[in-house]
């Protein structure tokens, strides 16, 4: 049996983060940050959806820990954690979401 101690995996922090990329609007947020911060009313009008859900999805991936915030007067501005986007080589990019790595097309 595996001791809880060794878990190399950090099993709940992982499961955290990939249970909250497991949203395809979620993903698709997550696309438009690797472009830099945005607000969500702009994330809104580039997804077609309403206002209110992109603002519920954002604090989902803001509890997983995979947006970060930045207050601009009464603009809420959102991007990826500089430690969660990574290019690597000149074509590859991923996410480094501590436990495990995304590559992104």
């Amino acid at each position: 049996m595996v001791d809880a101690a060794d878990d190399a995996f950090q099993s709940d922090f992982c499961a955290e983060r990939l249970k909250a990329l497991g949203d395809p609007l979620r993903l698709r947020v997550v696309d438009l940050l690797r472009h830099g911060e945005i607000t969500v009313g702009d994330i809104a009008e580039f997804l077609e959806t309403e206002m209110v859900n992109v603002s519920h999805h954002l604090q989902i991936l803001k509890n997983a820990k995979l947006v970060t915030t930045r207050r601009d007067g009464r603009f809420i501005y959102y991007s990826l954690p500089k430690e969660l986007f990574q290019n690597v080589g000149k074509a590859k990019r991923m996410l480094n979401l501590g436990c495990c790595k995304i590559e992104l097309p």
